[in-house]
């Protein structure tokens, strides 16, 4: 099972902390600061700039956290929330991602309420620091805090 939530774990975490860095940089083929504030505006988002900044800094910080296994139940509420922006975005084009729908942000919703859930396992630095078994409440406190913040910021930030 370590093994399994490790994998799980490192390749999710590092992929949305990718993503993050793309929004936000050039680096990992992403079109910079500029590019991400576009991408929010042609989404429909008010305060482009730092609506890319706040998405970009919470997928880089929650996927490197979800990496590491660092406060797990955060680290899922965190993805969730960027992840279920996302979605609200993609929704229009239905539910497969070759017709740009909001397959893989519900994969990575989904991933995020698994290991707030699970927890990390032992090979975690909430293992090493004896926090590799959170309680299940933490789960209805993580979907609530990261799907409920998602839907606030859409309501917030997105123009009619």
């Amino acid at each position: 099972m370590n093994t399994g939530l490790l994998l799980l774990r490192v390749v999710a975490g590092l992929l949305i902390a990718g993503h993050g860095v793309q929004k936000v940089s050039f680096r990992l083929g992403g079109s910079g600061l500029a590019g991400g504030t576009a991408e929010f505006r042609g989404d429909g988002f008010r305060g482009g700039r730092l609506t890319a900044l706040a998405a970009g800094g919470t997928q880089i910080g929650a996927g490197l956290m979800l990496a590491l296994g660092l406060l797990t139940p955060l680290a899922g509420s965190g993805v969730m929330g960027v992840m279920t922006v996302a979605l609200t975005v993609k929704w229009p084009h239905g539910l497969w991602v070759q017709h740009d729908g909001y397959e893989y942000p519900l994969v990575l919703i989904v991933i995020g309420a698994v290991l707030a859930a699970t927890g990390p396992g032992q090979w975690s630095l909430d293992g090493a620091l004896g926090l590799a078994h959170w309680p299940l409440w933490w789960l209805p406190v993580a979907v609530v805090a990261g799907v409920g913040g998602g839907l606030a910021t859409r309501l917030a930030l997105h123009r009619a």
